[in-house]
Order: structure tokens, then sequence, then C-alpha cells
């Protein structure tokens, strides 16, 4: 079938299941080759097609509601609603986005990039719907990683307490980004095995009402046997036992029966939860025998053999090489214990986790228990490292502010992915963990020019003893600078110069020293001094150093991969007007006020200005300015 040629998923209900089985085909095939050329979310694509087919034929989108978790599964939903032609711009600039996006289609009903959101987002759709007495279906799609994080068992709670109508599809295959841990996980797979509790127990029900004149009578008081019968055949019966009738486990590649569910689960009032087993990956084969999660998402790849596009830089990437500096200290420290929220692999701590088994903790899309466990490890004279990515981090904000920062415990936060990540966009670019940390009492943070002085940074924090410090690093790979074979601490709030000037001066710090670098260079060939300065410690600042720049009564400009409002910018803002400087003029450039979307980066910098370009322009305007005193902010 011409996928391109799709523009409502309606034609769905007048094929039968041979030619829907036949589309399957076609749309993994269209996946494998489309991204083995932008990349993408590959594994929770191939192993959601006959779920999204079979979602779309019973239910009518959009009056009824496709809720989407995390959102990285949906371009299935994306093909049948009429985008497959934009697969060509898959996650790049001004291109089809990699979740759902509202503004692209009526089909995307819900925003997301983050886990265990969409049960709650269906509690409230379903509630307007009820207000509004509008009689639509509200179907959350979930994962089984996804079901581990609080927020999911919230909404749980209290959509089985009200008895709501809806159809929650739990997408279990066993896996999210990295293979899922905990008790829910253990759960899920007894259920797997149990087989299909519901269709014995209604087939004890129909052999009760055959009994003669007492069928009736025994029927209706057979609910202790049932109930003995559900926890014998499914242990537990979590949902039940919350309120829910809960259905399967079922073939999640088998549409017919994945349709008959379905259509059953359409027309049970009262929430229903339908445990579907699907395979990650299924129908590409490198996908499909994944066990760590390189697949869940990847950059292009050879579709003939799998083979990933490697990247061509032969410098260590961020993350590696920061928890590679972790595991080489915590050989000689044993307080040193590394914590996850599910991201094992893209925070590079397999071999941590090899070597020390016993202080490795992967709990799971549990964001806020881990930023809690690792302050209750702090209390305990031991050295949390806390790997997370920036825009994860953002939710666990009160325990950071509650549980770490107020007691002033010594937890080491490892801020993965600060600053913009690229395709994945809006939900994900780290931008804001400056503004959300700088103003927490007893916080450090800091960020490195180069992965030289990051795996200094690892060891300043390794031997701080003073409270919280978070040390920032970027998405991809390093410099390929020179490393040092020892590692030493640096002092805390110290800043270098990289480069001297008379007639400006450049503040700033990580990813965006070489865009001043480079500004620096050509000004000096216009004939403007500017120096530059490396401030790696975004708080605290070295005032020492910025006593001495503002003394001088020259053009200052920040430059910070981050938003501006609250920024490290603001910082020095504030600093100038405690300390009463009016003679310089202070310039500073950032993210500004809205959500940046997916792209490259270097193109999504360009798009907001943010480039030596501007440096170069803001700089030449202040220093041809006749302005003489004040403070003055582009």
């Amino acid at each position: 079938m011409n996928l391109q040629s799709i523009t409502s998923p309606s034609f769905l209900k007048e094929l039968n299941t041979k030619q829907l089985e036949v589309l399957s085909e076609d749309i993994r095939r269209f996946l494998i080759e489309n991204l083995s050329r932008t990349g993408g979310h590959i594994g929770p694509n191939l192993g959601v097609v006959e779920l999204t087919i079979a979602l779309h034929k019973v239910f009518d989108s959009p009056s009824d509601k496709f809720i989407w978790d995390v959102g990285h599964q949906s371009y299935v939903h994306k093909i049948l609603t009429g985008r497959a032609g934009q697969f060509d711009t898959l996650r790049q600039f001004k291109g089809l986005c990699g979740f759902p996006k509202r503004n692209e289609s009526e089909h995307d009903v819900w925003e997301t990039g983050h886990s265990s959101t969409s049960l709650s987002a269906a509690m409230g759709m379903a509630a307007a719907r009820d207000i509004k007495k509008t009689g639509n279906h509200i179907i959350p799609i979930i994962g089984d990683g996804a079901l581990t994080g609080g927020m999911a068992f919230e909404a749980l709670n209290h959509i089985g307490h009200t008895k709501t109508d809806m159809t929650i599809i739990l997408n279990d295959n066993e896996m999210s980004i990295a293979p899922n841990v905990g008790a829910m996980h253990s759960m899920l797979g007894r259920m797997r095995t149990a087989g299909k509790y519901n269709k014995v127990k209604d087939d004890l029900e129909y052999l009760l009402k055959k009994v003669p004149a007492v069928g009736d009578r025994l029927a209706s008081t057979a609910e202790r046997v049932k109930d003995s019968l559900k926890y014998l055949v499914v242990s537990g019966m979590f949902f039940e036992e919350m309120g829910f009738t809960y259905l399967g486990p079922i073939n999640g590649h088998d549409l017919e029966e994945l349709e008959d569910n379905l259509r059953y689960a359409k027309k049970t009032k009262g929430p229903v939860l339908l445990h579907v087993v699907t395979k990650k990956g299924k129908g590409f084969l490198p996908a499909e025998q994944d066990i760590i999660g390189t697949w869940h998402g990847t950059g292009p790849y050879k579709m003939e053999t799998g083979d990933l596009v490697k990247s061509s830089s032969k410098a260590p990437s961020w993350s590696g090489l920061i928890a590679e500096t972790v595991r080489k200290l915590a050989r000689t420290d044993e307080r040193i214990v590394a914590i996850t929220p599910a991201m094992p692999v893209g925070s590079k701590l397999e071999g941590f986790a090899s070597e020390f088994p016993e202080r490795m903790y992967d709990v799971g899309i549990a964001e806020q228990h881990a930023t809690t466990m690792a302050a209750g490890l702090a209390t305990q004279d031991m050295k949390p490292f806390l790997a997370i990515y920036s825009t994860f981090l953002q939710r666990a904000y009160d325990q950071v502010v509650h549980d770490i920062c107020r007691q002033n415990l010594n937890v080491f936060i490892g801020i993965d992915r600060s600053g913009l990540v690229g395709a994945d966009g809006e939900t994900h670019q780290g931008v804001f963990d400056i503004a959300f940390l700088r103003h927490l009492p007893n916080m450090v943070i800091m960020m490195p020019k180069d992965e030289n002085e990051g795996q200094h940074m690892v060891k300043t924090a390794i031997d701080y003893n003073g409270g919280p410090i978070a040390l920032r690093y970027p998405r991809g790979n390093g410099l390929g600078v020179p490393m040092d074979e020892e590692l030493h601490a640096l002092p805390i709030g110290s800043w270098e110069v990289l480069k001297k000037g008379t007639d400006a001066v450049i503040l700033t710090f990580g990813t965006t020293i070489p865009m001043a670098m480079q500004a620096a260079e050509e000004l000096h060939e216009q004939g403007i001094s500017v120096e530059v300065v490396n401030a790696r410690f975004i708080k605290p600042m070295d005032k020492a150093m910025l006593h001495t720049i503002f003394k001088r009564a020259i053009p200052i400009l920040t430059i910070e991969e981050a938003v501006l409002q609250g920024g490290f910018g603001s910082a020095v803002l504030e600093f100038a007007q405690e300390q009463e400087y009016r003679g310089s003029v202070i310039d500073r450039l950032g993210i500004p006020d809205h959500f940046i979307e997916h792209g490259d980066v270097a193109e999504l910098m360009d798009e907001i200005n943010l480039n030596s370009d501007e440096v170069v322009r803001v700089i030449k305007k202040r220093t041809h300015s006749k302005i003489q005193a004040g403070i003055s902010i582009l």
C-alpha cells in the first residue's frame, strides 16, 4: 500500500484481517527504511504496529482520544493519520516531530516526551467529557516501564476510585529504555505467564449456571470462588483490586485478538485495563535481539546489517567520560554509589554497574525517589552520584530543594544532556537547570570547557564536603583534548582567563566557549581586543575576578546555552546591582523565553542568534557605543 496516500485512519474500518496484516508489514518496512536515514525511536514503534492499527480500527480518532505515554511510540499513529509523506523530515529542523504534537494534527491530543503522564491527562479529558456529556472514548497507552513512575500510580488510584469510563492499554514489552526493574515489572511478569483470567472466570460462571435448580443461586454466591480463582490464576490481581476490569494478557501482534478485546473493552462500563504483550523492535532482527536498549532510539543505521552509523569523533562521549571517571575514583573510595532513574545506558553507567554491582542502583522511572534516596545515602556518609538528564531532573525539583539542599547534604548530581540536545526537541532540551538550581541555598553548579577539565570537576565533586554539587555536561562527544593522568580538585568558585583583552570581556562556560573564542579572534582582526573568561563555576561565581572586571568599566557579555531568565547572566546583573557597579554595560546571550523545538543543534543556535556572528555584532556595538554609564540589556 502507498502509505503516503493515507489522509485519515477511517479506511481501516473497511479492511479485513488479512489486509491489515499486509498493512502491518508495509508500515514496518516503511519505518525500517526511513529511520535508517533519519534515526529515531525504532524499537518502540516496531513493537506497536498491530496495536496502533487495531486502536484506529475500533475507535474513532480524533473524537476518541489516544494519549501516548512518553510519545516515542507514536510514529505508526502519525502514518495512519496522514503524515507518512513527512517522514523524511523526522526530528529535523522545521520537520516532523518525533513525539505527538498538537499543532501537527488534530489526532495528536496530548504532547509529551516524559513518561507516566498519560493516565493523569486521560483522567482530565474524561472528566471534561463527563461534564460536557460528549460520550467519546478516552484511551491512554502506557508502557510497562512508564507504569513504574509514581505519577501513574496516583492516576490509577484516582481512576479506580471514581470508576471513570476509560480504556487503558498497558503495552508490556518488558523494556523501557533499559531493562525494567522493580516490583511492578516482576508482577507483570507473573501476569504474562498466568494466562487469561477473565476467560476462566467467565467459563466458571457459565458452568455454575448450568446446574439444575440451584445454578443461579450458586452463581450469585460464587464470588468467593472466583476471587480465590483470581488470586490462584493471576498473582495479586493488582488492577482489579484498584477497581479496574482487567483483560489479558493478550498477544499484541495478533490483530483478531486485539480487535476482539478492544471491542469488549469499548462496551465495558468503568475503567478497563487491557494488558497487551508486544515485542519491542518486532520485524527488525537487530532491534528484536536488543536487551540493553541500544535500539530504543538511534541515529541513522545501515538497514541491511543493522550497523549504526557512528560519529566520526574520536573524543569520548561526555556521559562516558563522567561515568568512567566516577568509576575510576570508586576503586579507591568505597563511599561512592551511583544512582540512575532508568538510564544506565544513556548515562554510560554499565561499566560502573559491572565493576561495583553492590554500589549501583537503577531505581526505574522514579526521578523523585532517586533524588531522595541519594539524600538518604548522604546522611550516612556515603557519596552518591546521581546521574540524571537535565530535563528529567525537573521532575525531582522538590526533592532537590527539600531533601538535598535544605539539609545541605553531600550529593553529587551529574546533570547529563545539559543545553540543547537537538532531535528530541523541546521536551528534552536541558536549558532550565541553571535557572531552577541557581537560587537554591547551598548548591554549587559547575560546567567544564572540555573533557580534561570535566574529569577534574568529577574529582572536585567527590572531594567536596560542603553540601550538594552539580556538574553540567552536554550530549555528544568532547573536543578530543589531551587528558591529564592525575586528577585534581579545582578551587570552588574559581574562573580562568582563556584570552586576555582590553576592550570588552566575555563571560561564558561549557559548550559556548568555542563560540566566544572564535568571535574574539574575529574581533581581534578588526582591531577590538576581547577578553574571554571560562566562568566554569556558575555558582558560586568568582567574585574576586568579577570585582576586577567591573572596576575596568568595559563592556561585558555573558553567554550561556541555557535560559536567560534566572540564568548565569542574571547572576552577573545581580552582582553588579548589589555591588553598585554602574560603569559597565552588560549584555546577555542565551535561550530566549520560549520552548526550543527539534532540529540540529547548530541550526537551532542560529535560529535564536546564539552564535559567533551575534557575539561579534554585540561586542562591536558596545565598543563603538557612547554609553558611559548604567546597565543596559539587549
